[in-house]
């Protein structure tokens, strides 16, 4: 039986369509939904309490992400984890981000970073919750909150789009090496170490915490791989 998260109760922004697609995308993210899992749109409707059809162009969109994948004659299921994509979809995000991370620690001190602070500061304090808590998938999520705070300082709306549309991929196993290896204090100082750097406006210091928080994949993927071969595929 499969297992989603209810859609907020409360008015969101965000259109029925949207809430249903980051549903099932979180779900996945998170191995809530296991990859192999089969997902049947009545079931998932049922699930959310909405109609089939902005399940049916949610589905159609994670289809187009490689995030599920159609079977003829049997039906849709939850995409194993592809090494391939994932090694791929970090070497573009590490690129893209040692970019971005260098270009905001050279420019921290021409402008008020006075928001940016606030919001990543505060982003800290629930991650400690969080970590706590034991939660990696909120832990998870709160981790892109920090990098997309930081990315959205250098008012680059396509670097965003072109990160957010990768990051799938990447944090499904980035997950997985969360819940296996436990980790989130850790993870939580070497964010402290990357506002730090980028505060003292040091572009060096900056890309080799940066190179070395992104790193620790490099060292996980094959052992989670090894623990978990069911979850992946080439």
């Amino acid at each position: 039986m499969l297992k989603l998260t209810p859609l907020p109760q409360r008015p969101v922004r965000k259109s029925l369509g949207d809430q249903v697609y980051e549903t099932i995308r979180a779900g996945i993210v998170s191995l809530q939904l296991e990859p192999g899992t089969m997902i049947y749109e009545n079931e998932v409707a049922e699930l959310l309490q909405v109609s089939r059809t902005p399940v049916r162009e949610a589905i159609r969109l994670l289809v187009s992400e490689r995030l599920l994948d159609v079977l003829p004659q049997r039906g849709t299921r939850i995409a194993p984890i592809s090494q391939r994509k994932v090694e791929e979809a970090k070497f573009i995000r590490e690129h893209l981000e040692l970019g971005a991370f260098r270009l905001v620690a050279k420019q921290w001190r021409d402008g008020d970073r006075t928001a940016a602070e606030r919001a990543i500061m505060d982003l800290f304090d629930r991650q400690q919750e969080a970590a706590a808590a034991g939660d990696p998938a909120l832990f998870l999520q709160l981790d892109e909150d920090f990098h997309r705070v930081v990315l959205e300082m250098t008012d680059n709306a396509t670097l965003l789009q072109v990160i957010n549309q990768m990051r799938a991929h990447l944090n499904r196993i980035r997950f997985l090496a969360m819940r296996e290896y436990h980790y989130m204090e850790q993870t939580l100082e070497e964010h402290r170490g990357l506002l730090a750097a980028m505060q003292a406006g040091d572009e060096e210091l900056t890309a080799s915490r940066l190179k070395r928080h992104i790193g620790k994949l490099d060292r996980e993927l094959p052992e989670l791989r090894a623990k978990y071969p069911q979850y992946f595929v080439d």
